[in-house]
């Protein structure tokens, strides 16, 4: 009784009421993690902080891949769980006369590391200097091991004069009247200039990368007054080694649809529809396609509804909820063997700021009913090919928003028509370790607990859209998958300077690590 009401404190404290049911299966999950992140959902699409058993039936279907991230010996807490569902013939309340069924929740051989689902609430300044303290205080601890970062020291710590390393936040940056570069960086104790100079040409140009609100490290020499840097250090993603599978398996990638656009290239889809249902196919072909056991899907499903202007004019279907129904048509048609993992983009019926929730019943009600589809946030980090001694590969799925803001900010991203090689873009983001550095330059939510952009950790595959070119490229062990799109050209990707490249899908062998690209065109 004792632990029953510590789990109800607990839950009172997060600010939701749970009914007696409820609270007793979560008392007994004792994953406090998974449990949260299934109120948050809930509390999220329900708009209310009383959940009951009732609301969780209902919104099954948008939190069911949540359970994916409980341990092997709690399976059998959730199987009983939701056998009382089915046995109690529950009807779903906003589908008169649908029952639940029971789906197959826990997918072998994916699992779900990161989902980021931000409840509503009332955000304060407060919120932001939390964000901005999170990403800080991590990044700070990665950048601390870096032997370079040599007699390393908190600002309000630097002496007089001498060889000292400091890691900050970049609240400033312009070019002095010498052409020199001059930062502005803060940690939690103070606030220093430090001067780049043109007569270290290396060093000036690595500096041009540095935008405004990274956290980096600088080796210098010089006193609290101002710092003379001598080498730079970012945070890095580094793997140690590339992964491989035991096993012959495969995984595609795709995005952009947009689906319900006078400029969705149908017969091209479909063709690739076919494909994988083995159409036209050769038996050898047929024999690798079987071995086809991942599909990401990453983000701008469908075109949207009044996403840009005139865009109206562009639509063949002009409601978002029928744009769904024609994208479900297709994705049910997809071999019940491949898992497919779905994030949204700017076009997709969530709000815009990131990170995006996943695609939930208001409007999307009809992916819900695809039992071999997870719909994830976006950005995402998802493991695929794992077991229960772990090991999968590890993929950040990330739709691209801020991919024009880093070719905006960055010289030799913009010089080098980066908007035509999207590769280029990731592997700055995986150099800084964060999607989104600059404030104001893409809208985001801040996190409770951390910055949601940042990456935590070093993935294996990054799986990326938005740019509506495919291209693969690896920094530091870490493999680039930018995926192409189903859309022909628009006016307004006439306006922003993007030219598509569609219908092409890559594919990855994860024993092999061999890829290519598919032509659907």
């Amino acid at each position: 009784m004792e632990q029953i009401q510590d789990t109800l404190n607990y839950f009172m404290k997060k600010g939701f009421l749970l009914d007696r049911e409820l609270l007793d299966f979560f008392n007994k999950l004792d994953n406090k993690k998974v449990s949260e992140d299934i109120l948050n959902r809930i509390s999220v699409l329900s708009k209310t902080r009383i959940i009951t058993k009732a609301m969780l039936a209902v919104h099954f279907g948008e939190v069911k891949t949540l359970f994916l991230d409980i341990s092997p010996d709690k399976k059998t807490i959730v199987d009983g769980f939701l056998q009382a569902f089915y046995a109690q013939n529950v009807v779903i309340a906003e589908s008169p006369g649908l029952e639940i069924k029971k789906k197959q929740i826990l997918v072998p051989n994916v699992k779900i590391l990161s989902s980021n689902i931000i409840p509503y609430r009332k955000i304060t300044v407060e919120d932001f200097i939390m964000h901005f303290k999170n990403r800080y205080n991590f990044l700070k601890d990665i950048l601390k091991t870096r032997e370079s970062l040599k007699s390393l020291v908190s600002i309000n710590k630097i002496g007089n004069s001498g060889e000292v390393s400091v890691i900050g936040l970049v609240v400033a940056k312009r070019m002095t009247k010498n052409k020199n570069l001059m930062l502005e960086i803060e940690d939690l104790t103070g606030r220093v200039s430090a001067i780049i100079n043109q007569t270290k040409p290396e060093l000036f140009e690595k500096a041009k990368e540095i935008l405004l609100d990274d956290v980096i490290g600088l080796r210098c020499i010089g006193s609290r007054e101002i710092l003379f840097v001598n080498d730079i250090v970012f945070a890095e993603s580094t793997l140690p080694e590339k992964k491989k599978c035991n096993e012959e398996v495969y995984a595609i990638f795709t995005s952009d649809m947009h689906i319900g656009s006078k400029h969705f290239l149908k017969e091209n889809f479909e063709r690739f529809i076919g494909w994988l249902n083995g159409e036209g196919c050769d038996e050898i072909t047929r024999e690798k396609i079987s071995k086809i056991k991942y599909m990401f899907i990453v983000g701008d499903n469908v075109d949207g509804v009044g996403v840009n202007p005139g865009q109206e004019e562009r639509l063949l279907v002009k409601d978002i909820r029928e744009q769904y129904k024609l994208l479900a048509g297709y994705l049910e048609r997809v071999p019940k063997r491949i898992t497919m993992i779905m994030c949204p983009g700017q076009h997709d019926a969530v709000r815009v700021p990131e990170p995006q929730p996943p695609m939930d019943a208001e409007f999307a009600e009809p992916l819900l009913k695809i039992d071999n589809l997870i719909l994830v946030s976006n950005p995402a980090f998802v493991e695929i090919g794992c077991n229960d001694l772990g090991g999968g590969f590890k993929v950040l799925m990330y739709h691209g928003a801020s991919f024009h803001d880093w070719i905006d900010e960055v010289e030799n991203l913009r010089m080098s028509k980066a908007n035509l090689n999207p590769a280029k873009v990731v592997k700055y983001i995986l150099r800084h370790r964060h999607l989104s550095p600059t404030h104001s330059r893409n809208t985001y939510v801040p996190g409770e607990k951390e910055d949601t952009m940042v990456v935590k950790e070093a993935p294996d595959i990054v799986a990326t859209g938005d740019m509506h070119r495919s291209d693969i490229d690896v920094y530091n062990n870490t493999l680039i998958i930018c995926s192409s799109c189903w859309q022909s050209i628009t006016p307004f990707e006439e306006k922003v300077g993007n030219i598509p490249d569609p219908c092409k899908v890559p594919i990855l062998n994860l024993k092999t690590r061999e890829i290519k690209i598919l032509d659907f065109s």
